[in-house]
């Protein structure tokens, strides 16, 4: 059943963004009889401004793609772009305060942490300011004012992962969480474990890569019988390979999410697989979503959210994965 579900919402992930962009594409279709958008022309719908806030960490690849998704509808659009970001959660939430005051047209926002987003985002809705969530926070969503969410279901997403790994014979998995109290990461780990019993978490501080590698490699040498460790974000799954080979460990690798240099490491066997959830299209879709219903009042989704994953990547597809991702689109 897990299966069944999963591969719907890979279909889902293709099939609502390929919808999206056929409607709103500015180099597609044709132009709409109002005039309002013409093919290869920026919307010329009064220029409104929306607050992109996220949760992300510095030096993370995976956000990169997002700004470049938000970037790229919010020329589309005519829509002033106010990317922010955040780690810490009390910080995060002032951030959206500030979009408060500046009288944004639209908020878009990850929910990592979403009661620490409650009163903030309060402060939002009782402003009149529409919010759509996007990446992380999907089973809070609608509970703190947003009319649709973009992103993976994280518990399908492990689940998904698990099977896998049962499939292949896997029994002591090692998934790391970068971020403690993360909601969509404990959730990813969670699925896993829900497929593969034996699974132990493992904590380590995301913001320091070398202690990442330290306690990685530790753990390893620690636990013989571990097959396989998981990395939840892609610069974490990279420095999880030096730890197995520094700690002269048996253990495989695999991952959720995505850059550059994970496809190529995907394409070579290095990685088992990842899984991927198409941030490029969190970032456009949040924004275009919010562009939407200021336009015509619409809400993408229907009040449900909008799957862009699970979609894993192996050996049998990275290689196609990997020329977009040189264009930094995935």
């Amino acid at each position: 059943m897990a299966n069944f579900s999963w591969r719907k919402a890979a279909l889902v992930a293709a099939v609502v963004p390929m919808m999206a962009l056929s409607a709103c594409s500015s180099t597609g279709g044709k132009p709409a009889d109002t005039g309002n958008v013409g093919g290869g022309q920026v919307a010329t719908t009064d220029r409104i401004k929306i607050a992109l806030i996220a949760h992300a960490p510095a030096g993370d690849t995976f956000w990169d793609t997002v700004r470049k998704g938000a970037e790229e509808a919010a020329a589309k659009d005519n829509v002033e772009l106010l990317y922010t970001s955040d780690p810490e959660a009390g910080r995060q939430a002032q951030l959206i305060e500030q979009a408060v005051d500046q009288k944004v047209d639209g908020i878009a926002v990850t929910l990592a942490t979403p009661e620490a987003l409650k009163g903030a985002l309060k402060k939002a809705a009782d402003a009149g300011i529409p919010i759509v969530s996007f990446n992380a926070g999907e089973s809070a969503s609608a509970q703190l004012g947003a009319f649709t969410h973009f992103g993976s279901n994280e518990q399908l997403a492990g689940q998904a992962v698990g099977t896998r790994l049962a499939e292949g014979g896997f029994k002591h998995p090692v998934c790391v969480i970068q971020a403690q109290g993360h909601v969509g990461l404990e959730a990813r780990c969670a699925g896993v474990k829900a497929k593969v019993p034996g699974t132990e978490i493992l904590y380590v501080n995301g913001a320091d890569m070398t202690s990442v590698e330290s306690t990685a490699t530790a753990k390893l040498q620690a636990s013989k019988d571990a097959d396989v460790i998981i990395g939840l974000g892609a610069p974490i799954t990279l420095t999880l390979l030096k730890s197995v080979s520094t700690a002269g460990s048996t253990a495989k690798v695999a991952s959720f999410d995505l850059n550059k240099e994970l496809a190529q490491k995907v394409s070579d066997g290095s990685v088992l697989f990842t899984v991927d959830q198409q941030p490029w299209l969190q970032g456009y879709s949040a924004v275009d979503a919010l562009w939407q219903n200021k336009r015509g009042g619409f809400k993408i989704g229907g009040g449900q959210s909008v799957l862009t994953g699970p979609a894993i990547i192996d050996q049998s597809n990275a290689a196609e994965v990997l020329k977009f991702a040189e264009q930094g689109i995935r």
